[in-house]
């Protein structure tokens, strides 16, 4: 299975993502290479921009990428 398949299956069972999540789990470092394939594919993938405190205390901001229309 390639990575575009597993961050589909990923986005299928579990609804969203993150670049961390896929990093980890599926070592897919361009995440929002494979959003955009998915999205040109017909999958409706909403981006949600999040922001966090680093180790550091500095703010970061990343996307969680939800899938629409699996119900959870």
């Amino acid at each position: 299975m390639n990575k575009h398949q597993l961050v589909k299956e990923h986005l299928i069972k579990h609804g969203s993502i993150t670049s961390w999540e896929a990093i980890q789990k599926y070592g897919a470092t361009r995440l929002s290479a494979i959003i955009f394939n998915l999205r040109k594919h017909g999958y409706d993938i909403d981006t949600i921009m999040r922001e966090e405190s680093d180790r550091y205390g500095n703010t970061c901001q990343y996307a969680n990428y939800v899938l629409k229309g699996i119900e959870k």
